[in-house]
């Protein structure tokens, strides 16, 4: 009754490509927004001064910290189990 043949395999070393490189590009992206949150912290945008960038700065540290440490762990964990077939 079906005629349509299965899907094919996907290949094992294009996912694991894939998922290296977005493992990377959290982390890159975790790194970029700690820097932000450093130049933040240090009052170099005129946007955002006093206490106001000081409270900006530390959220967007920690913020880019959690990206950069604990988001690529949740991944690997996420990418190690297999998907139902």
């Amino acid at each position: 009754m079906n005629d349509m043949p299965p899907p094919p395999r996907p290949d094992p070393d294009k996912i694991a490509r894939q998922r290296h490189f977005a493992i990377g590009l959290f982390r890159l992206s975790g790194a970029l927004i700690v820097m932000f949150g450093f130049l933040a912290l240090m009052q170099r945008f005129s946007w955002v001064q006093g206490d106001k960038a000081k409270a900006f700065g530390a959220i967007m540290v920690v913020t880019g910290l959690v990206q950069f440490i604990i988001v690529p762990r949740l991944l690997l964990a996420l990418f190690r189990t297999r998907p139902p077939e």
